[in-house]
């Protein structure tokens, strides 16, 4: 088993990463709770997978829990999904020193974290991701959201967790389809500032989306550290230290607007596409080499994932796209803050680009 910490002084909290880990997760939990007894959120995909697991481990600690199983997909993610975990956990009596366990991918573990933010004004909660996306990236860093009609994560809170266990033999279970998105996560690592762990995943990423054990630790706790380093250093995005964990997601949650945020193209798709345009646009600018946007393009396509419009399947226009950028949530001052790049692993902040100029690059189908 590894063990990372996110520094947050006396918010700090441990991430543990092992094979097996969900059926050993009562040893971990217990010594956080203040009675034996705990809440579950899972969604009906997991559940059948790692329920049974994690609750005889919880068992063998002599920790009662219940359970709630939701909807799988990021509809659960939204004001009907808070309302009725909200009305469950009160339901279930909890209390503000229990902690809450989210079994599950990047929704559950948002919608949990946005719930435990809010239910008797704050309680605990404790991340079990269990899917690569959420594994190298959600899980981590306290990031809690639902989404509304006007974008994706625009109601939401900054919530840490009180502990993160990662087992990557979850992954087993995960579709390729879903895998590879998550990879996406793993890439960004190396595109904002890490060139070798980019060549890293140019030279091991097929082998990693295709089961090697080894690969997927070392990717996971490569990702993990990294996105630990960047939280401790600048935990609420106040400094655009954090911000640059956004790179590809203003692109991306725009095709995913357009997508209606649905099975049509993943979350971790998007973000793909996103950081493939985010470097073809800093090509197009004189920022970023053509070559290095090309390199971006060719590995994103080599693990199956989209590196542009057409790919993603969005035929919109680049006014429409540039109008769901315009709700970003990091919009300030009236200006988005895009995350370009002056070559892989060089990633920056700037808002020199107005969105009238995103949309023309967008018109010109870059691919």
């Amino acid at each position: 088993m590894e063990r990372l910490t996110v520094e947050l002084g006396e918010r700090s909290y441990p991430i543990l990463i092992g094979d097996g880990l969900v059926r050993a997760i009562g040893g971990h939990v217990a010594p956080l709770l203040k009675r034996p007894r705990t809440m579950i959120v899972t969604d009906e995909h997991v559940a059948p997978h790692y329920l049974a697991g994690l609750g005889a481990a919880l068992g063998a600690e002599g920790i009662s829990f219940s359970s709630l199983v939701l909807p799988a997909g990021e509809a659960s993610k939204s004001w009907q999904g808070l309302a009725r975990l909200t009305e469950w956990l009160i339901g279930e009596g909890i209390e503000r020193s229990d902690h809450v366990i989210a079994l599950g991918g990047g929704v559950i573990g948002d919608l949990v974290g946005f719930a435990c933010s809010i239910v008797k004004r704050g309680c605990r909660f404790i991340q079990v991701p269990t899917t690569l996306l959420a594994q190298v990236d959600s899980s981590v860093g306290g990031k809690t959201a639902i989404n509304v009609a006007a974008g994706k994560n625009m109601i939401g809170a900054f919530h840490q967790p009180a502990l993160v266990v990662i087992d990557p033999t979850t992954l087993d279970t995960l579709p390729r389809r879903d895998l590879a998105a998550g990879y996406a996560e793993v890439v960004k690592y190396g595109l904002i500032d890490d060139a070798d762990f980019f060549a890293w995943c140019e030279a091991h990423g097929t082998a990693l989306l295709a089961g090697d054990g080894e690969a997927r630790h070392t990717a996971i706790a490569h990702s993990v550290a990294a996105k630990a380093r960047i939280v401790a250093a600048d935990e609420r995005e106040t400094q655009d230290i954090r911000a640059l964990l956004n790179l590809g997601h203003s692109f991306g949650h725009a095709l995913e607007a357009e997508t209606g945020y649905s099975d049509a193209l993943l979350h971790g798709e998007a973000v793909a596409a996103g950081m493939a345009l985010a470097h073809q646009f800093s090509a197009a600018n004189g920022l970023c080499p053509a070559a290095d946007a090309a390199r971006v393009a060719a590995h994103l396509t080599a693990v199956g994932l989209p590196h542009d419009l057409a790919s993603a399947g969005v035929a919109a226009d680049g006014a429409t796209l540039a109008g769901h950028m315009a709700h970003d949530k990091k919009v300030r001052g009236g200006k988005l803050p895009l995350i370009l790049t002056r070559g892989i692993g060089s990633s920056f902040v700037t808002e020199a680009f107005g969105l009238d100029m995103v949309a023309a690059f967008l018109d010109r189908r870059p691919g």
